[in-house]
């Protein structure tokens, strides 16, 4: 190999090498703690929290997934329906003293027990802007069969 092209190979390497380095220390992640509050007149209820997705700004994607499969006879087999909490992050942009995200989320449970089982579902689909270590509630909605509200908060926190 011709020295040109070693020094030019060895320059090549050494530039992708320096960036990588700067792209590793540039990026920022944050810890993403969500809540869903089940509210009544303003009381809560009921709540879960959801914690220490963590996410990088500018690049991927992350995802929680719990749930259970609640089984519930038709003629003539079993089948299951996926029931839990589903939520998922991407998109991600920092913003002055803020996080600008997009928040995929569904929260499915059995309302009734009877068969097939009657299942209560909120879905939520919307790009959010939320400041930094501040509780944000992104996403209200009714229970048509009650007085109730499902809500879905969000705390994005800087990890260092």
């Amino acid at each position: 190999m011709s020295s040109v092209l070693r020094c030019g190979v060895l320059a090549l390497i050494a530039a992708t090498c320096t960036g990588l380095a700067q792209d590793a220390q540039a990026a920022k992640f944050y810890k993403l703690d969500f809540v869903v509050k089940e509210v009544e007149g303003g009381k809560v209820l009921n709540s879960r929290a959801y914690s220490t997705m963590i996410l990088a700004a500018n690049e991927g994607r992350a995802a929680i997934r719990i749930g259970t499969k609640v089984p519930f006879q038709t003629t003539p087999e079993i089948r299951y329906a996926d029931l839990g909490v589903n939520i998922d992050c991407d998109h991600v942009r920092e913003m002055d003293g803020g996080l600008a995200l997009r928040v995929a989320a569904e929260l499915s449970s059995v309302a009734e027990q009877q068969n097939p089982p009657v299942i209560r579902q909120n879905k939520w689909d919307s790009n959010v802007v939320v400041m930094l270590r501040k509780p944000t509630v992104l996403f209200t909605s009714d229970d048509p069969a009650s007085r109730q509200q499902m809500q879905l908060e969000l705390t994005a926190t800087p990890v260092r």
